[in-house]
């Protein structure tokens, strides 16, 4: 019987054991390195060693891990885990003693806070994020730290448009880990090489093309990019991120040879590491190469191979859409009336999914041409070949239709942007002096006096309200309404009608009423116009606002995606989020 229950206790021990277990000090240190290295090059050979180091039971192997994860589950796409990992850290941070230990820890969490949020494209976010973790890594003097977060700092300046900022921080940067060898490991020395080298690149061809006179900086874009390539031998990314990029400098300079083949070295090694949006980006460059050199036939072969990689894949909506814009220009050339027509409808029902997304991609260094007058273009190409496709007859009577359309769009268009500049100008002066409001309390009260009365008014005509509560109920839902308000819980993507009735502790009839009753709209409404309103406010107030994409901004205030966004946004003002920013 012993023996029995000395075996059952053996095997329950021993399955406790094999879910956590106690890893040393040094196989942490070599699961963190061997992370590392992996961490620009081969994610899920990265993730394998983080899973291994989760297996740990002490809570500072644990946070690192989650930390870590943080970013690699956001590079694959998955923003739930993501999220759900990066809260992980912090509660197992919190479960380390006071310590320079816990301080770097923070550190290396904010970091990796940082990071996932520049993946999103949350920017300011990110920044927010490599500002507190440098804090922390200042506090303890560390070196290797510190670097690591103003490289990330420099990128960020890149991404949002400082790029004179960024070289001259990512420069100083180099020269300090040069005059440093001896600090760093010979692969995070070349890490720090090979990412700060590819940022200079970057910054230097993006600054060129915001200055195309200026043709020296494509000299030191180029230089940078192949540096990158010669210190990225174990850093794929990167190592294709420099030779994709070396092909638009070449391309830029009109060095057509030397970019086909970067583009096609390109496509060797990203298929060879399932890197599918290189393969996508180098397909469609090589075909604009040769639409540029009027090889028509070789530039519809590689678009096709662009369309087919971006179906299947269901990635980079961008290089599908300008590749059927670039089809539709070659079969108008080739006299082919179907096809033209058939890639200038796929261009034109795609384009305003992804305008938003366009404005933003427009100086994007992975494509030479620019997007100002596309859907034009498309318009005309598409109205050119429809009557050959549907029509046989009344050719005179067409050309008279189209030109007395195309005058009436026109003057309806003057028109249309009159009315939407006037009603965005209102909306400006109307947030600015709500702002004043902040500084007149008494003015400020007696205005949202003067606002609920019209509700009221409005809303005591209706006579098909069958439901009637109780007006202190009523107050009180609406000065709970008004709390959560002043909070900002709107900006959270579950503000919805249910969540809002439990965290106010009321059903979802009453609240919807109430809702319907003083503010006239539904619930639905409500909250949109509350998440609308703080963009508004916030692109008036702050101009690192007006610089985000308009994915970032959706997901700033709890939209699921930019495309529903845009149109609320266009409801409420009159314009698109990016005309609306430009025009401020």
């Amino acid at each position: 019987m012993r023996l029995i229950i000395s075996f059952l206790l053996f095997f329950v021990l021993n399955i406790g054991f094999s879910q956590k277990k106690q890893i040393s000090e040094q196989e942490y240190l070599v699961l963190q390195s061997k992370i590392r290295l992996h961490f620009n090059a081969n994610v899920d050979s990265a993730l394998v060693y983080a899973y291994q180091m989760e297996k740990s039971s002490n809570n500072k192997h644990l946070a690192f891990a989650n930390g870590v994860m943080s970013v690699f589950f956001q590079r694959k796409g998955n923003t739930k885990e993501a999220q759900k990992r990066y809260k992980a850290a912090f509660y197992y941070l919190e479960k380390i003693p006071e310590s320079n230990e816990k301080t770097q820890m923070k550190s290396y969490i904010y970091n990796y806070g940082g990071l996932a949020e520049w993946t999103r494209g949350n920017f300011s976010k990110a920044l927010e994020d490599y500002q507190t973790g440098l804090k922390f890594s200042t506090q303890i003097g560390d070196v290797k730290q510190i670097i690591k977060i103003k490289g990330n700092i420099a990128l960020v300046n890149e991404a949002v448009g400082n790029y004179q900022l960024s070289i001259k921080n990512l420069k100083y940067l180099i020269a300090f880990v040069d005059e440093n060898e001896s600090v760093f490991t010979k692969v995070e020395l070349l890490n720090y090489k090979s990412s700060y080298n590819l940022g200079l690149g970057t910054a230097y061809e993006s600054y060129f093309m915001k200055n195309l006179s200026k043709r020296f900086l494509l000299d030191s874009a180029e230089y940078y990019y192949k540096k990158t390539i010669n210190y990225s031998q174990n850093f794929v990314d990167n190592k294709i991120s420099a030779q994709l990029n070396l092909g638009n400098v070449y391309n830029w300079k009109h060095d057509f040879k030397s970019a086909e083949k970067t583009y096609y070295d390109v496509i060797f090694l990203a298929q060879q590491n399932n890197i599918i949006d290189a393969v996508c980006i180098a397909n469609y460059n090589l075909g604009d190469i040769y639409y540029t050199t009027k090889k028509y036939d070789k530039a519809l072969v590689f678009f096709k191979k662009c369309d087919s990689v971006a179906a299947i894949s269901n990635t980079n909506k961008i290089a599908y859409l300008k590749s059927n814009f670039y089809q539709a220009k070659i079969y108008n050339i080739l006299k082919q009336p179907d096809l033209a027509y058939k890639h200038s409808k796929i261009y034109l029902d795609n384009y305003e999914e992804y305008e938003a997304k366009l404005s933003e991609e427009a100086l994007e260094v992975n494509y030479k041409q620019g997007v100002d007058d596309l859907s034009t273009e498309m318009i005309s190409i598409e109205k050119k070949y429809k009557k050959d496709v549907f029509l046989s007859r009344g050719l005179k009577v067409f050309y008279v239709l189209m030109f007395v359309g195309i005058v009436f769009l026109l003057i309806k268009n003057i028109r249309d942007k009159n009315k939407a500049n006037k009603k965005m100008n209102a909306l400006i002066e109307e947030f600015k002096a709500n702002i004043e409001k902040k500084n007149n309390p008494e003015f400020e009260i007696q205005e949202k006096e003067e606002v609920v009365f019209e509700h009221e008014e409005i809303y005591l005509k209706k006579e098909n309200v069958n439901l009637s509560i109780d007006e202190a109920k009523e107050n009180k839902i609406v000065e709970k309404l008004l709390a959560l308000e002043s909070k900002h819980e709107y900006l959270n993507a579950d503000f919805t009608l249910p969540y809002v009735a439990k965290k106010i502790k009321t059903n979802t009839t009453y609240l919807s009423y109430v809702v319907n009753k003083r503010f006239g709209k539904s619930f639905g409404e409500y909250s949109n116009e509350l998440k609308i309103n703080y963009v508004i406010n916030e692109m008036i107030t702050n101009h690192m606002y007006r610089k985000y994409s308009t994915q970032a901004i959706a997901e700033s205030v709890g939209f699921k995606n930019a495309v529903s966004f845009a149109k609320s946004f266009r409801k409420r003002t009159g314009v698109s989020p990016a005309q609306f920013a430009s025009n401020i």
